[in-house]
């Protein structure tokens, strides 16, 4: 019934990462994914608060129509983590994971996740920030959630889907889905706006 509110489109999540795919399958959305290399810098300048939506504009934008199917209606996210305003990426290594697990240890620290929604004609981009306070973890606690599941491919080096969330997130201020990579409430609500544009009821 959700996906019929979408029927007139095909939904294409342009992210090879899992979380997101699995987090659009649990709206009961039907769709395909779409996956490009492209350049995640941003302007040196740009306030933090605006990073996640800059690129997530940027993903969507690197897509020509011609490489997207008719009808479509195109999702892009970008997720990062901030402590004491600096953005923690994905780490380059073991050594850089432990250390960005360190820092997190005992401390808040934001997540926001920018998407944006794209079709033929126009594009709406929104940001969605979740405060997240984890407790003191031992170093040896952290270097075995680095060693079992290698978190080189999230940003601050965690998943809060993982074990460390069970056992280290003590609180989460926002929503628990927008840490995980996508703000799946928001989400329905903008895509529900984006289709419904200028329908009159």
């Amino acid at each position: 019934m959700i996906s019929s509110r979408f029927r007139n489109y095909h939904v294409v999540l342009a992210s090879k990462s899992p979380r997101r795919q699995q987090l659009l399958e649990g709206m009961n959305i039907s769709f395909t994914t779409l996956l490009k290399e492209v350049d995640e810098s941003y302007p040196a300048m740009l306030p933090v608060g605006e990073i996640s939506g800059y690129l997530s504009k940027k993903k969507a934008m690197a897509f020509t129509i011609d490489e997207l199917p008719e009808s479509f209606l195109l999702i892009t996210a970008d997720t990062i983590v901030v402590i004491d305003n600096e953005v923690l990426n994905k780490p380059l290594d073991r050594n850089e994971a432990i250390r960005m697990l360190t820092r997190l240890s005992g401390n808040h620290h934001k997540v926001i996740t920018g998407v944006s929604i794209r079709d033929e004609q126009s594009m709406v981009t929104f940001s969605e920030e979740s405060d997240v306070k984890f407790v003191n973890l031992t170093p040896e606690e952290i270097e075995y959630y680095v060693d079992e599941y290698q978190p080189f491919d999230k940003a601050g080096s965690y998943g809060i889907q993982e074990w460390i969330g069970y056992i280290a997130i003590e609180s989460v201020n926002g929503s628990f889905f927008n840490v995980m990579g996508l703000p799946t409430h928001r989400l329905y609500l903008e895509m529900m706006n984006f289709v419904n544009r200028g329908v009159i009821i």
